[in-house]
């Protein structure tokens, strides 16, 4: 072939090779085993929510957009001053665990962008921390019922961050500490105390009766037996009995002075044995 010829395709092809290196970037991408990704399309449709690119190795058009989401489980941790039923001021801290659904990256990102932990996550659950705790006692939620509360704000933020129009997967809300005023929180520890102290007094007493009656019914029980007992012994029945122990000694191998007829009521009288 006449090098003429050959020339044009030479120089097309190093074109092609440099637009292809330098372009290598914007065509080739890889994503990583924690992450999810979409496309923006420019010229066909826009931001593709439907169809989520999973990890490995990828090859798209260069004017489409990538927007690549995080999609590993996250913490967030909240410090809030919130008003309790009565309007009292208390201190909550709270940490939060979740993650993006991962076929649902597109709709989170058409709505809140990147940022949707501090334009989503973080003010829900303000939101519902505040919620929650306005329905309960500064008492109710330090002692009494903070299980209940804690339960109570943990199924509310997971209902809200988990459905279809915000589409985040919260796996744990933890309150990590409750702070009160001093003079409050004194009060209700004393208020504690004196009711454990109650309760304790309470059981001892109870505990007390139930001793003394089963006392009573233990006597009761052991004079109607001795009543029993006693009216069952007639003399003729004692002397029955008198009769059976003589003839028992009289088997008896030892040497025994037995008086026949000298006891109370004519019965045996035993002076001594060997």
């Amino acid at each position: 072939m006449d090098n003429r010829r050959l020339l044009p395709i030479i120089v097309i092809s190093i074109i092609a090779l440099i637009v292809l290196i330098a372009l290598s970037s914007s065509i080739f991408f890889t994503i990583q085993a924690n992450e999810r990704a979409v496309l923006f399309k420019k010229f066909s449709g826009g931001l593709d929510k439907e169809n989520v690119i999973s990890p490995g190795f990828h090859v798209k058009a260069p004017w489409n957009d990538l927007i690549t989401f995080d999609v590993a489980e996250t913490k967030a941790e909240e410090t809030m001053d919130v008003l309790d039923k009565n309007g009292l001021s208390i201190k909550v801290d709270v940490s939060v665990r979740f993650y993006p659904k991962f076929d649902r990256i597109g709709f989170i990102y058409e709505r809140f962008r990147l940022g949707y932990i501090n334009t989503l996550v973080i003010p829900e659950v303000r939101s519902t921390v505040r919620q929650v705790m306005g329905r309960f006692t500064a008492e109710e939620i330090y002692s009494t019922k903070r299980p209940e509360v804690e339960a109570a704000i943990r199924n509310e933020t997971a209902a809200v961050l988990g459905n279809d129009t915000n589409n985040v997967e919260m796996t744990a809300l933890l309150i990590r500490s409750i702070n009160l005023p001093d003079k409050i929180k004194q009060a209700i520890e004393n208020k504690l105390q004196q009711e454990q102290e109650a309760l304790a007094y309470q059981f001892r007493l109870d505990k007390e009766k139930s001793e003394a009656e089963r006392k009573r019914i233990a006597a009761e029980g052991e004079a109607q037996a001795n009543k029993i007992v006693n009216s069952s012994l007639t003399p003729n029945l004692l002397k029955m009995r008198g009769i059976e122990a003589t003839l028992k000694l009289a088997e008896s191998n030892n040497a025994k002075i037995v008086v026949i007829g000298q006891g109370d009521e004519g019965l045996p009288l035993i002076l001594g044995n060997n």
